[in-house]
């Protein structure tokens, strides 16, 4: 390793600023919600949607131009004046009374999201190639700033508020996050050492001559599911279990703090499962498991009567007796189904599968003639889910830990193919990853009008998720058929030749180390 003394400083800095942006970044999830749910705002979900997705806009935006001066200037003076430049509409959404208020002052304080194509570019320069997995992956840890907003802010609102008696106090919040971003500048100029990679006297033209190489945009789509995704539920989630769920907003602030802090925390474990298994490996594991895991969620909470099965007469013949258990016609007897209510009483109960009742009712009477094939009782089916709220709960927090290691993971690729352009690389998949958190709300909410259905997000996680994952199964089985054309007929004739088999793993074995040699795709 480079100095690790100074190395391990820098990272540190750089995580502590990284999770007070980060912090800031995601305010208006619960700040907005906080204000709608008091009706202080009279904003529908679109509304909301747009306000949750506008710092987020701002961030991703900004991050390939911070990328770029990060590598061009250093990270210790871009990234100072970038928190002290933030604090200004932090500071100023105090003084705000309307939607386009809000608009703006967001617009100003989602600079804070364009704080982690900085810390990317400032921290790798600092690590050897085979410690920058480790090192990209702790900084991430700053994600978790998303769960700090999402445990204190709702608790400081009611403090401020007096449980909202006092309602205008909410703007002693904003004034708190700006104190804080320019304590955490003022620390970080007195603290940081500069250092500029060797491509920082390049023109910008050289600077962006990566990003014609498609493989940065795929990187990128990835980023937006892992990265996107994960700032979008980070907020998404509150309204979640507010509406769904009737929980209150400080607990359901910290329902959602668990889906953001591990997967804040665990990044740093992707960042080591990079280095020793190879980010592509571990990509795999991430883009399936968030497939199957967002198909079990996609189940909506449920309340439903449907027609179910019902009795058709085998003859011709006069009905003569009807009971709630059967129905006889002439001498042919046709026993019913009878309602139990089981499920009465069943919003109370725990029921971490769908029940379902069934029953069929009478439609004919006594001395009535039916026909064959007639029928002579309906069927009604009653079908209920909760969704149990825990069962959800643990769900979500297992899908948001591995968006954590897949974060980490998308990021440890970019200094093994991209060495001299990490800033601007990383910049510009930070950037896709950040419209995925502005555009996600956006999507959530106009599904959720258009379905009526909360999960209908996760739908659009499944669909998202298996385009990933096919995408770039697609590329490796290119790249296994171009490098070795032997050994892939061999794998589709189902032969077995242990020689073939390990000049392929030597093979991928030199790609992993030798990533810019591999062609394009």
């Amino acid at each position: 390793m480079k100095d690790a003394g100074t190395a391990n400083k820098i990272l540190f800095l750089n995580t502590f600023a990284f999770t007070i942006c980060f912090a800031v970044w995601l305010m208006n999830g619960v700040l907005v919600t906080f204000l709608v749910d008091n009706q202080v705002f009279d904003w529908d979900s679109s509304k909301i949607g747009w306000l949750m997705g506008i710092p987020v806009l701002t961030g991703a935006i900004f991050r390939l131009p911070a990328g770029i001066l990060t590598d061009k200037f250093g990270g210790k003076p871009v990234f100072t004046i970038l928190l002290l430049l933030c604090a200004i509409p932090t500071f100023l959404l105090s003084y705000v009374n309307s939607f386009w208020g809000f608009v703006w002052c967001s617009f100003g304080f989602g600079l804070t999201g364009a704080s982690f194509a900085v810390g990317i570019a400032y921290t790798s320069i600092f690590f050897d190639k085979k410690n920058q997995g480790t090192a990209l992956g702790i900084f991430g840890v700053g994600n978790a700033g998303a769960a700090l907003t999402t445990i204190f802010a709702p608790s400081l609102l009611n403090y401020a508020t007096n449980n909202g008696a006092q309602i205008e106090n909410w703007r002693v919040l904003p004034i708190i996050y700006a104190g804080i971003l320019v304590l955490t500048a003022i620390l970080f100029f007195l603290l940081a050492k500069n250092k500029k990679p060797e491509s920082s006297n390049r023109t910008l033209k050289q600077q962006l001559q990566p990003l014609k190489n498609i493989r940065v945009w795929r990187f990128g789509l990835y980023y937006f599911l892992v990265f996107g995704c994960f700032v979008a539920f980070a907020q998404w989630l509150v309204p979640y279990f507010l509406n769904v769920y009737a929980m209150p907003l400080v607990f359901a602030g910290i329902c959602a703090s668990l889906f953001s802090l591990p997967s804040g925390v665990i990044r740093a474990l992707g960042g080591y499962l990079s280095d020793l298994f190879g980010a592509r490996k571990v990509m795999y594991w991430v883009l399936g498991s968030s497939a199957v895991i967002s198909l079990f969620l996609i189940i909506p909470r449920m309340d439903i009567s449907s027609p179910g099965k019902g009795v058709l007469a085998k003859n011709e013949g006069i009905v003569t007796n009807i009971s709630p258990s059967f129905i006889q016609v002439d001498n042919q007897v046709y026993p019913l189904q009878e309602r139990q209510d089981k499920m009465a009483n069943v919003e109370k109960e725990n029921h971490f599968l769908p029940v379902k009742e069934s029953w069929q009712t009478p439609v004919v009477q006594v001395n009535d003639r039916v026909t064959k094939k007639q029928l002579i009782a309906k069927g009604s089916t009653h079908i209920y889910f909760q969704a149990n709220v825990w069962v959800f709960t643990v769900l979500v927090i297992l899908i948001g830990a591995i968006w954590g290691i897949g974060k980490a993971a998308v990021y440890k690729h970019i200094p093994d193919y991209f060495p001299k352009e990490v800033g601007v690389v990383g910049g510009m998949v930070g950037v896709l990853g950040g419209l995925g958190g502005f555009f996600c709300p956006v999507i959530f909410g106009y599904l959720l009008e258009a379905t009526g259905l909360w999960s209908s997000a996760w739908m659009f996680m499944f669909f998202l998720s298996a385009s990933c994952l096919i995408w770039m199964h697609a590329v490796v089985q290119r790249i296994i058929k171009h490098r070795l054309p032997k050994l892939s007929t061999r794998f589709e004739e189902g032969q077995n030749d242990q020689l073939d088999v390990e000049e392929y793993e030597m093979k991928i074995k030199l790609n992993v180390e030798q990533p810019q040699r591999e062609e394009k795709a």
